[in-house]
């Protein structure tokens, strides 16, 4: 079990064309994708050594999820 439980990425759902494509709004997801973790400056090596989930499935790109890393990182830190 990782010891960051509290970390989770939030994505956008999938937008339902059977409900005329209407934003469904957020919810967790799976991990990470590469390009936040290159955006605050980790690789996949060192991100997976911190315990943090990576999706490699995804390629968005969220400003809240660098904010949440970057916070998660000031944290580490100190």
């Amino acid at each position: 079990m990782s010891h960051n439980n509290e970390l989770k990425p939030v994505v956008k759902k999938p937008i339902l064309r059977k409900h005329g494509g209407i934003d469904q709004g957020l919810r967790n997801g799976r991990g990470f994708s590469i390009g936040e973790l290159q955006a605050i400056g980790l690789n996949y090596e060192t991100a997976k050594r911190l315990g943090l989930k990576i999706d490699k499935r995804r390629r968005s790109v969220h400003e809240w999820n660098i904010k949440i890393l970057k916070e998660y990182l000031e944290k580490k830190k100190s």
